[in-house]
């Protein structure tokens, strides 16, 4: 069965907070650097998608589940800033697959989907940052996105240890063009 990708809105994000903070426990539990100390407790993640709802309704954020058997398998987002001079990018953020669904191209589908999503609104530039050296990084690059640098000990995996973290971004659309 093909997973399939939804774009929640705010009932559907609260709806869903329970499942993704089931992913979000386990992809702190593999050791990815999302921003978590390891271990989460269950309560704290399903508090910080719930807290997600108001920047989803005010449009701040888009967050897309990819769903596979009825189960939440993925996720990524879109954090879209408010200020004028900075409206035409966005910031790709949480893009996260549970460990048993790994390798079978849904992050990538998940990439994809929120590049889509980003053009179509009219955004040009997208960016993030992913802890360097992680699986992460291949899939960014292979995606056609492109290094901007590294910054050491910019944030703490999820054992604590200050890792280095690399930005990455990548022009769509007329950006994309235009460079």
């Amino acid at each position: 069965m093909t997973p399939t990708v939804t774009r929640l809105d705010p009932a559907g994000l609260l709806g869903s907070a329970q499942e993704l903070a089931a992913l979000l426990t386990d992809t702190v539990a593999g050791g990815a650097s999302v921003g978590f100390l390891a271990p989460l407790d269950a309560a704290r993640a399903v508090a910080w998608w719930q807290a997600r709802a108001e920047d989803v309704a005010a449009g701040r954020l888009a967050v897309w589940v990819a769903y596979d058997g009825g189960r939440t398998a993925g996720t990524v987002s879109l954090a879209f800033p408010d200020k004028p001079n900075s409206r035409h990018r966005a910031e790709l953020v949480k893009l996260m697959v549970h460990r048993d669904t790994r390798g079978r191209g849904l992050g990538r589908r998940l990439l994809d989907t929120a590049e889509e999503a980003a053009a179509g609104s009219g955004v040009t530039l997208l960016h993030l940052d992913t802890e360097t050296g992680s699986p992460a990084e291949h899939l960014y690059r292979s995606a056609g996105w492109t290094r901007a640098g590294t910054i050491p000990g910019y944030a703490a995996s999820p054992a604590g240890v200050l890792r280095p973290t690399t930005i990455y971004y990548k022009a769509l659309g007329a950006g994309a063009r235009t460079g």
